[in-house]
């Protein structure tokens, strides 16, 4: 049986000594400016399963990291259709996207039970001259999000099917190993649909995708347990 990775951040409620701390801040903070930060920030904030964090449409008033759990990101247009544009990990900042406008322009939904801190962003806004490292941290997080953005792109608009799922299967692999979790196994909260929704396919063709790259011994799948034997061939 593949064993389920679930991911928790410690219970100590304090940037200075919180295990994500590598994560999601940079490695060269000083120590007044974590203490800065902890005034600031709004520890544990529980996020239930299928729980908003915020809607599209919202005033803006925070950015959050992750503590535990997992989350997706979607739009929706005008006729009502949601289409999904991330899924977001401990250690990972959200709610970016609104620092330019009055409102978020998208939705954080929680797959699973999570934990969030909140940074209000006119209380950090105000603070930020005094958090040049943190500054500087926000706009390459800013960075990370757009490359992630033209990555996506690319997968979609160049990528069959089998290697649009092989290429969010390691890059999910990637992001837990970096939490300290195995490279080659993964919990997948998220729903086939969902992820078709994502890569722009059919639940049904991911499905099959799942199916095809199990029986070439590639991957082995549990439920919502992938683990990844060979994640260079899945690309040959």
């Amino acid at each position: 049986m593949l064993e389920s990775v679930k991911l928790h951040a410690d219970s100590q409620m304090h940037c200075k000594t919180c295990s994500l701390a590598l994560l999601c801040l940079p490695g060269s903070v000083s120590y007044e400016e974590i203490d800065l930060l902890d005034d600031i920030v709004k520890h544990g904030r529980r996020v239930k399963k299928d729980e908003f964090l915020f809607r599209q449409g919202d005033s803006f008033s925070s950015i959050y990291v992750i503590r535990s759990g997992a989350l997706k990101s979607f739009s929706v247009s005008k006729d009502g259709e949601e289409q999904i544009l991330g899924l977001h990990l401990p250690g990972e900042l959200i709610g970016l996207s609104g620092m330019g406008a009055d409102t978020y322009p998208i939705s954080i939904q929680a797959l699973d039970s999570s934990d969030v801190c909140e940074l209000p962003f006119d209380a950090l806004d105000a603070q930020l001259v005094r958090l040049p490292k943190i500054r500087r941290h926000l706009i390459r997080a800013m960075s990370r999000e757009i490359r992630n953005t033209q990555q996506m792109t690319r997968v979609l608009t160049k990528k069959a099917a089998d290697p649009r799922v092989a290429t969010l299967l390691v890059d999910l692999a990637e992001r837990f190993s970096a939490l300290g979790y195995s490279a080659n196994q993964l919990h997948l909260s998220i729903s086939r649909n969902d992820i078709g929704n994502y890569l722009g396919l059919a639940g049904e063709t991911v499905s099959r995708v799942f199916t095809r790259l199990q029986q070439n011994g590639l991957i082995e799948v549990e439920g919502k347990d992938v683990r990844i034997i060979d994640p260079v061939q899945m690309f040959n």
